[in-house]
């Protein structure tokens, strides 16, 4: 108590507790407790070990659990730096302004329910988001405004449930100059998903590669938790929530079209590929070609403006092995070489091209250049047709009609081949932009700012290579079957078939013209078992 301390003594727990905000928390902080009411700050080991990284550090991003502690501590933190020091400025941005403003009471309640001889400064201005001490030192509550703490020079920047917070890529472009002065950040959240600020900056951090000092805080750090109470606690949550909540883990927190279990399953199985090649060194490849197997060339062209990469995936059928990738920002003449010369490479293989915008640029060169097998299908529909029967056809058209009635069931059927390990993921730049491939408003779309392009070729493949591929095996079988069966009913009648005025057929003569005919309409792994 104050009386049983000398003035010296005062002074002295004062000048300690200013330069120790452990100190200071543990020695006269207080927090509310939900059933105890209000009870002293006695810090956890984990919360003293971020105190020390918040004065160590000027940039801090914690990676947390729900309800450890964490806002609390940091809280105090805040208490602790207004009220030892002048005029700080100290902004707490959040996705809603109730859940920065939340942060903002518990630093006030702290300095409120301080002994009066510690409060060495005292509350001028007090406002529902926002409070001043007579020290100058100021905080305010801020919602995702773009033009949050933009003029002022700040102290300290709070983010809260930074992960939540859309477009914060944006936003810390605007607040990061408002730093420059000496400011600090500390960054909070639990994780929602991959590819957003939070995601990137943490990632980044752990492998030093910023400026923030990353700290992981799971459910288990806390040490009145243990097995019996995350039984307890996960009884009634998803395995999702139970990652986003508790275990800290980004992979199987959002909202990914391909489930986070069998985005696990495709890094555990990706590998470097043998060669990067091409003149850019984007052409990455596995394996090379083998005649004994067939293979399938999807392509997705960029629409031109800078932002989208053209590719193609090249998988081997039998398997549906992913054997090559290519995947660059390159012109449509460019790319069409390429896919020749690649496509020759893998045996002439098949090659479908997405047939909207530029793509109709890059299947005309294909098609002039006299490349023997671009996928067709009959107009509206994905009917495949064999190229040179397209030729007869007026309402055959060239490559693969991507629409936004058929993008979900292309979409579907990757899904559903991720999901029955029937397609074998090799490539980084793949599996990155499955990451963050996410239900977005009902509609499967790439995370804002990033890409989809090699996902869209890979579920092309899947789609071509499921549908229209395997209906046309079943009617080649058909007809086969048929053919044979037709064969075993022979009578003893044989049939003048000449046509009247055409020389009859002579084996000697017409079996090579026969194996000219047959050459131009083979499509040999078409027809295997």
């Amino acid at each position: 108590m104050a009386y049983e301390l000398t003035k010296k003594q005062i002074i002295k727990e004062i000048v300690r507790s200013g330069k120790d905000p452990n100190y200071f928390i543990n020695s006269f902080a207080s927090i509310a407790h939900p059933i105890r009411g209000s009870i002293p700050f006695k810090t956890f080991d984990y919360q003293t070990d971020l105190l020390e990284d918040f004065q160590d550090y000027r940039f801090n991003i914690v990676l947390k659990a729900r309800q450890i502690g964490i806002s609390e501590i940091c809280a105090a933190y805040v208490a602790w730096m207004m009220l030892f020091h002048k005029e700080k400025n100290i902004l707490v941005l959040a996705t809603k302004l109730a859940t920065a403003t939340n942060l903002v009471k518990k630093v006030k309640r702290i300095i409120k329910n301080l002994p009066d001889w510690v409060r060495i400064s005292s509350i001028i201005v007090d406002n529902r988001t926002s409070f001043e001490l007579s020290n100058g030192s100021q905080i305010k509550a801020s919602s995702t405004s773009i033009d949050a703490g933009r003029s002022e020079a700040l102290s300290l920047l709070v983010i809260d449930e930074a992960a939540h917070v859309e477009s914060l890529e944006e936003l810390w472009t605007a607040l990061y100059p408002t730093l420059s002065t000496g400011g600090r950040c500390i960054a909070l959240s639990t994780p929602k998903g991959v590819g957003n600020w939070f995601h990137k900056t943490y990632v980044d951090a752990v492998q030093q590669l910023n400026d923030f000092h990353a700290v992981k805080l799971t459910w288990d750090v806390h040490p009145e938790r243990d097995i019996e109470w995350f039984g307890k606690e996960t009884k009634n949550m998803s395995r999702r929530q139970i990652a986003q909540e508790l275990e800290c883990e980004f992979n199987t927190s959002g909202e990914t079209v391909i489930h986070p279990n069998d985005l696990k399953y495709i890094e555990e199985n990706l590998y470097e590929p043998k060669y990067k090649t091409g003149f850019d060194r984007n052409l990455w490849i596995w394996e090379e070609y083998k005649q004994e197997c067939s293979y399938l060339l999807t392509a997705d062209v960029a629409r031109g403006d800078g932002k989208d990469c053209s590719t193609f995936q090249i998988y081997k059928l039998e398997t549906m092995e992913q054997v090559a990738e290519y995947q660059g920002r390159i012109t449509p003449d460019l790319f069409s070489n390429l896919i020749f010369t690649t496509g020759k490479e893998y045996g002439n293989c098949m090659v479908a091209v997405e047939n909207a915008g530029v793509g109709y640029e890059v299947l005309n060169k294909l098609i002039d250049t006299g490349y023997p097998d671009v996928y067709h299908s009959i107009k509206s529909t994905h009917e495949y047709i064999d190229q040179i029967a397209a030729e007869t056809i007026n309402s055959a058209v060239p490559g693969f009609t991507t629409s936004k009635n058929t993008r979900p069931l292309i979409i579907a059927k990757l899904e559903e081949y991720v999901r029955n390990k029937l397609f074998n993921i090799r490539s980084t730049r793949l599996f990155n932009e499955l990451k963050t491939f996410v239900w977005y408003n009902g509609r499967p779309q790439a995370m804002r700012s990033y890409n989809d392009d090699l996902v869209m070729a890979a579920a092309a493949g899947c789609w071509i290579k499921d549908v229209a591929l395997n209906i046309n095996q079943r009617d080649i079988a058909y007809r086969r079957a048929f053919l044979e069966f037709g064969g075993m009913m022979r009578s003893g009648i044989t049939l003048d078939t000449t046509i009247p005025g055409q020389i009859a057929y002579d084996p000697d003569k017409d079996n090579e013209n026969i194996r000219k005919i047959k050459k131009q309409h083979e499509h040999a792994w078409l027809y295997k078992g």
